[in-house]
């Protein structure tokens, strides 16, 4: 039995002066889909949820003085939410620029083997966007890149 409210161990919530307006332009341009919406008696977003792949975000509004939507703080932001693609990343990222995502990091390749782009939406937040396109070990990614590198596996496929 699938339960409807299970959620991966953890998301991420990102807050809009126009939070309906943020869940019609992630549907177009990244390819979220809503999960859940609630309004209040006035119609306005309380909370929404937006799942993509086997993860989730949270869309709401400016409820508190605790958040803010990068309008409000001259464009500065304070996380950006990352996404990993199992494919597709080109067209992702074309359809991302056809919704008119503004492309802070072109689609490059990076050392440790994922094609990546970063994209900031119609309020200022920043997303970034990668698909492992190679396998690449510790020892090659810290050649490659000039960095120690802690946590890895040692060496790429053989």
């Amino acid at each position: 039995m699938n339960d409807p409210f299970r959620r991966p161990t953890f998301g991420s919530a990102v807050f809009y002066e126009n939070p309906f307006a943020a869940l019609d332009w992630l549907e177009a341009a990244f390819g979220f889909e809503r999960s859940l919406v609630v309004t209040d008696t006035d119609g306005n977003l309380a909370h929404s949820e937006m799942n993509f792949g086997d993860g989730y975000i949270m869309v709401g509004p400016i409820w508190t003085d605790s958040v803010a939507s990068p309008r409000q703080t001259g464009g500065r932001n304070t996380q950006t939410v990352h996404v990993q693609l199992k494919d597709g990343i080109e067209a992702h990222h074309d359809r991302a620029v056809k919704a008119g995502a503004v492309i802070t990091r072109p689609l490059e390749r990076q050392f440790y083997g994922d094609l990546t782009y970063c994209a900031r939406d119609p309020e200022g937040h920043v997303w970034s966007f990668g698909q492992t396109v190679a396998v690449v070990g510790r020892t090659e990614a810290e050649a490659a890149s000039g960095l120690k590198i802690e946590g890895w596996f040692e060496t790429g496929p053989e």
